[in-house]
């Protein structure tokens, strides 16, 4: 088996990421809230090749970004940032952490959460698999969300779908013994495929009986929901937990 390189040497993704990352224009409102907040709210990562990439053994201390030891929530494509943001603010004793490619997606985040007075949150620019690898330290996130993940629901873009059987360890070496992983998704295929994954991922056991969790009340109705509700597609929920480490 050949000799993996140093952590310090360039290299690129082996594997395609679970999204296509467009220069959309910010609002003039984005633009100020980016200048103004994101020295509060969105951590400096270091870069590999990628522009979304973290670089290798550019681990964080939570406690150190947050001032404090807490639990950790961390969700994996936060979007406009509807959900963390009201998590956030209604539990101001947990940290949260949202992971997101899209600026202007993360300005608005910071917009809501300056207006909200939110101290408890932060973003980061980067893909989700990197940062569960290489930003947060082994077993520090209580929880994980990843809510309507983008379906890619062409058969030649389903290897870009992000709960692939290469994700389960990445989300388990970020979980602590007994933290939970949460999805949801209003495609029944994707459903099927995330229970077909974690059916065979050994560091996870289900949370739930039959094909589905309850409705997570921890999830505010976003705009993702309201589209697939619309549309008659049924939404799913599900939940595993992270088993004890040997």
């Amino acid at each position: 088996m050949p000799d993996r390189e140093p952590a310090t040497a360039p290299r690129f993704r082996d594997r395609p990421v679970s999204f296509v990352r467009r220069s959309g224009r910010m609002s003039d409102a984005q633009e100020r809230a980016w200048a103004e907040l994101a020295p509060r709210y969105l951590l400096e990562v270091e870069r590999d090749v990628a522009a979304t990439s973290v670089r290798p053994g550019a681990v964080i201390d939570p406690a150190e970004v947050y001032g404090r030891s807490a639990p950790l929530i961390v969700e994996v494509g936060s979007g406009q940032g509807h959900a963390i943001v009201h998590a956030a603010r209604s539990c101001p004793e947990i940290d949260f952490l949202g992971v997101e490619v899209f600026r202007a997606g993360l300005a608005r985040t910071m917009l809501d959460a300056g207006r909200a007075g939110v101290r408890n949150l932060r973003l980061v620019e980067a893909n989700a698999p990197e940062v569960l690898e290489h930003l947060l330290p082994e077993a520090s996130a209580s929880e994980l969300w990843i809510f309507f993940p983008d379906p890619w629901h062409k058969t030649k873009h389903t290897k870009r779908r992000l709960v692939a059987p290469a994700f389960p360890p990445v989300a388990a070496r970020a979980l602590r013994d007994g933290g939970v992983l949460r999805l949801a998704t209003d495609w029944d295929d994707y459903a099927r495929q995330m229970r077909a994954v974690m059916a065979d991922a050994a560091d996870f056991a289900p949370a739930f009986d039959g094909d589905g969790a309850p409705r997570f009340d921890g999830r505010v109705m976003t705009a993702f929901e309201r589209k697939g509700l619309r549309a008659g597609r049924e939404i799913c929920d599900l939940a595993y937990r992270r088993r004890a480490r040997a």
